[in-house]
């Protein structure tokens, strides 16, 4: 009998009362009971006489959890409520509409109570070993384009990217990929609009959650200010910008010898050299490239890439470790791709600001999960790490007053999965 017709007969019912729609949500929850987040959340987020303000702590977990597992709305939460899904979480699971009415609640104080959350959740994990400690932390600062295909949407707008949409802020640690800080923007905001606030705030943030090392800031031309540099010379952190091809920048490349330059490794299809001047108090160095296409060695022209930084150290290193900033668009990428960014549910700016920061925080659960379980120190996709060790399905089932999670046999990441749950269990439970 051929296999479609096999199919045909199959009897498909929605019954299983015990099954887990995604059973690795036990991990990062195991994870978030022992840095004690809902009850952080509880103590922290206070919406006073607002609606939804009962029991913040648990929408809260609803909201990370349904993010980790790939919602891109706030209807998506329901899928935590089917089967035993709930099991596997430790706390009460509301409903979309509890959901929505909480977010809806949202001022700007209340969204900053989030970023005080955010930042008690990773001080606690880096003090459990996923924190760089009193070694040297490396920043990216970066915006992005949050489109919306809806005028309704409150600050919606129109900026550069000509795109209808918010224009948030971030900043990221470069060796992990965490969200660092988070701050939503109006789609018309400028690149650089709030930037030295940012960095003032980041600062804080970053070492009151244990970042005792020497911090570098890494950012592109639209953070190029006296504004931002100021708050790092403030701060002692070590800055390195790309600048704009002004008149006065211009000028200063145009003054380096022909023979300062010294060629570097590059792409295949292209010459790259690099020297340095100064620009100020600061060093400059520029980057210049010339394609070896048929365009390249028609018209012998070079482009210029150029950064300020106050960093001491090798030309190459340097020019080397400014590029790699280009790292924060992996992390945007994973903040997008499937998960929370792809789309900000409401039509209140604040609302969609909360949903900002809880969606920073879970991508930050899943990194922890990797760097605390797995024992990973490098960022591993989230895309990945959610399919092999998040959405897979289980069933819950309960004998002689002890609880099961069955897991699929002869799944690949098997040992990966149970190493480890195996390593989160061992760590303390907040205070």
């Amino acid at each position: 009998m051929p296999l479609s017709h096999t199919l045909d007969r199959l009897d498909v019912s929605f019954d299983d009362a015990h099954s887990v729609a995604n059973a690795g949500l036990i991990l990062p929850a195991t994870l978030a009971a022992h840095l004690g987040i809902e009850q952080a959340a509880n103590e922290v987020v206070d919406l006073g006489d607002r609606p939804g303000y009962f029991q913040p702590g648990a929408k809260v977990m609803t909201f990370l959890h349904a993010l980790i597992a790939g919602a891109e709305c706030i209807d998506d939460a329901d899928v935590l409520r089917s089967g035993s899904t709930s099991s596997v979480l430790g706390h009460r699971v509301l409903a979309p509409s509890t959901l929505g009415t909480f977010l809806r609640s949202f001022s700007f104080g209340h969204v900053r109570q989030l970023d005080r959350l955010s930042e008690v959740a990773m001080a606690r994990a880096w003090a459990a070993g996923a924190g760089p400690g009193s070694g040297p932390m490396t920043i990216d600062i970066d915006s992005t384009i949050c489109g919306v295909h809806s005028h309704a949407k409150q600050g919606a707008a129109y900026g550069y990217t000509k795109v209808l949409g918010y224009h948030p802020l971030l900043a990221t640690r470069a060796q992990t990929g965490e969200v660092l800080h988070v701050r939503m923007r109006k789609g018309s905001a400028n690149t650089g609009r709030g930037a030295e606030r940012f960095v003032n705030e980041l600062v804080g943030r970053v070492r009151r959650a244990g970042a005792a090392g020497q911090l570098t800031l890494r950012g592109d031309c639209g953070f190029w200010s006296k504004h931002v540099t100021g708050a790092c010379r403030r701060h002692r952190v070590r800055f390195s910008i790309t600048v704009r091809q002004t008149t006065r920048v211009r000028a200063a490349i145009e003054a380096i010898a022909e023979t300062a330059w010294v060629e570097i490794e590059y792409s295949p299809d292209a010459v790259a050299q690099v020297a340095e001047t100064v620009l100020g108090d600061d060093r400059l160095i520029v980057r210049r490239v010339r394609n070896l296409d048929d365009q390249g060695e028609l018209f012998f022209d070079w482009r210029f890439h150029a950064f300020v930084t106050d960093r001491p150290g090798d030309l190459f290193e340097l020019e080397a470790d400014h590029r790699d900033h280009a790292v924060v668009e992996l992390a945007i990428r994973d903040l997008k791709e499937g998960a929370g960014l792809r789309h900000c549910p409401s039509g209140r700016f604040h609302a969609n600001g909360a949903w900002l920061v809880l969606t920073a925080v879970a991508h930050n659960l899943v990194r922890w999960v990797a760097s605390l379980g797995l024992g990973l120190r490098t960022p591993l996709v989230i895309k990945t790490q959610r399919r092999r060790l998040i959405t897979l399905p289980g069933r819950w089932t309960t004998s002689a007053r002890r609880s099961r999670l069955s897991l699929p046999q002869d799944w690949p990441w098997e040992e990966e999965f149970m190493a480890a749950l195996g390593r989160l269990r061992t760590l303390p439970f907040a205070a």
